[in-house]
């Protein structure tokens, strides 16, 4: 479609897939028709900082992500690039006339966050969310259900329920009240 279409952005990025995105591969079309690349990793943060998913970073033009996911940080967000040209648009674009005075204690709550993203444990817990995510996608399989890409690469689950005669909000309704929250 980007080729077909030559668009000025590409986004890559999820909320609901399983599996790790091919950066490079969308870089490469970016390149081809002239695009700019975007990353969005709001829902994989965490496990790019521990390694556990690829870095857009070397292939993304912008890479922008929430705090407060898998970061475990304060509600927020963050704009990185490498390209210090766009670096310079995208400050100007937002600053004053986007966010004018800066909130330090959300600032300072991200810096704890980052710090504690460098600590081997935080590491140690991206490693069994993710454990967890394949424990349960495997053991709803054995339950009959199917799971959309049949298992996953990160802390998300896809089930396909349409079999079962079961609508996502009736699933989210029995699952919150087992204290399972989905989305």
């Amino acid at each position: 479609l980007a080729l077909q279409h030559k668009t000025k952005l590409i986004i890559a990025g999820y909320s609901a897939y399983t599996r790790q995105l091919d950066f490079a591969k969308f870089r490469e079309i970016a390149d081809k028709i002239g695009a700019y690349l975007l990353a969005d990793i709001a829902h994989i943060a965490g496990l790019v900082a521990t390694g556990e998913h690829p870095s857009p970073l070397p292939f993304a033009h912008i890479v922008t992500s929430t705090t407060h996911k898998t970061l475990r940080g304060p509600r927020g967000g963050l704009i990185l690039s490498n390209d210090e040209e766009l670096g310079k648009k995208i400050n100007l674009a937002l600053f004053p006339g986007l966010q004018g005075g800066p909130l330090m204690h959300i600032i300072a709550a991200k810096a704890v966050a980052f710090f504690e993203c460098l600590k081997p444990d935080y590491s140690l817990y991206i490693k069994q969310v993710i454990t967890n995510a394949q424990a349960l996608g495997s053991s709803v399989m054995k339950r009959g259900y199917d799971i959309l890409t049949n298992g996953t690469d990160n802390h998300m689950i896809l089930i396909d329920l349409r079999k079962h005669g079961i609508t996502g909000i009736m699933f989210a309704f029995s699952a919150d009240s087992t204290i399972i929250f989905v989305s």
